[in-house]
């Protein structure tokens, strides 16, 4: 079964012919979970009717985007000492269906936008009683500089719903897994610190030693933010100003919280307005120029196409018609073998089988507990 596994670039995944027999679909998905999240002794229905896992490395962590049907999975301690994961923590958020996730006496009925913490250390067991998907990154402890009591304290909580930090977790974790094939090695860096960041501020607010001023708690800050900027980008009046008496600080102090950042609020906000712009330029051929730059908070289309040009090198006219072109002609490699044209970093390798239609979701403890 070794052999249907391919990796390539620190992408691997788990290709299933359709033609593989029903008995066999099922030992290869069990395997196929084993080799993403370390050694389980698992659960799953006779038939495996769907599955699809991705994954992608981001620096020293790796994202992985898995669904399939309902499953239970036990990691044992002795499973946990003869792998070789033990060093390694996976931060999951559940982006459909329901789980209960059980670890450190502790257990956890999640439901779709709940993000938690399992440490492949210790005994764990995570069930998904219907149909899933789940987004997760998985991550050295090392990088955390979290001890190991500190991370038995943030395993099997539903982390998403621990106030507005950790409200912000969701939105993080689904975008650095969802782009982490596109991410250049540097923005994939950028996001990995900021979960990182936002995890170890998490976990001293779980343990009550968050204090003023401290590293943690200005970076918890500037997340947040950043995070209130991106909702207002399309705000011609979001400024500075703006942003610090909204979170009641000085104007002085958010410039310094920003110099984390090596760049200045405006730059940042200007950056982040260019982006969305270019995004946009690219999916909506039929909107002008102008109204993709007024929807992004630009007052002056005229302004705006001298701050685009002097970011990307050319104009929003000419962005737009490299994107046309590329859409249109593909490369004649990728043409001679059928395949649609793809950068090396975006490739992903995918798990899948048939499927068959997906029940209605119950309510999450009805289903899980029948609480």
């Amino acid at each position: 079964m070794a052999s249907d596994v391919q990796a390539e670039s620190g992408h691997e995944g788990f290709d299933i012919p359709d033609s593989l027999p029903v008995p066999r679909r099922r030992l290869y998905w069990r395997e196929a979970l084993a080799r993403t999240f370390g050694a389980v002794n698992i659960t799953v229905p006779d038939e495996v009717y769907a599955g699809t896992i991705r994954t992608a490395p981001i620096g020293r962590l790796r994202a992985v985007t898995l669904a399939g049907d309902c499953q239970d999975a036990l990691r044992t301690r002795r499973l946990a000492a003869q792998d070789g994961q033990d060093d390694y923590v996976v931060v999951k958020m559940l982006d459909a269906g329901v789980a209960r996730l059980e670890q450190d006496g502790r257990e956890a009925v999640l439901g779709p936008g709940d993000v938690f913490v399992y440490d492949l250390a210790r005994p764990i067991r995570l069930t998904f009683p219907q149909p899933f998907r789940t987004k997760s990154l998985v991550l050295p402890k090392a990088v955390l500089g979290l001890s190991e009591s500190d991370v038995s304290h943030i395993t099997a909580r539903r982390l998403a719903s621990e106030g507005s930090l950790g409200a912000l977790l969701s939105p993080f974790v689904a975008g650095i897994v969802d782009g982490a094939g596109g991410l250049s090695p540097r923005a994939g860096e950028l996001m990995a610190r900021n979960i990182v960041d936002l995890l170890g501020t998490l976990t001293d607010e779980i343990l009550g030693r968050v204090a003023e001023e401290s590293p943690g708690g200005n970076r918890a800050l500037l997340l947040r933010i950043q995070a209130f900027i991106d909702r207002h980008l399309a705000d011609p009046d979001l400024t500075p100003q703006a942003i610090a008496e909204t979170h009641h600080i000085s104007l002085r102090y958010l410039h310094k919280l920003f110099e984390i950042e090596d760049v200045t609020v405006s730059r940042w906000i200007q950056r982040r307005r260019l982006e969305e712009c270019r995004r946009d330029l690219a999916l909506h051929g039929n909107a002008t120029i102008a109204a993709v730059a007024h929807r992004w908070g630009f007052a002056s289309a005229a302004h705006f196409s001298r701050v685009f040009r002097a970011a990307y090198g050319m104009t929003p006219r000419e962005w737009r018609g490299v994107q046309d072109a590329a859409r249109r002609t593909p490369s004649s490699g990728t043409a001679r073998r059928g395949l649609n044209p793809m950068p090396a970093s975006h490739a992903r390798r995918d798990l899948h089988l048939p499927r068959k239609d997906d029940a209605t979701a119950s309510a999450l403890h009805s289903v899980l507990s029948g609480r």
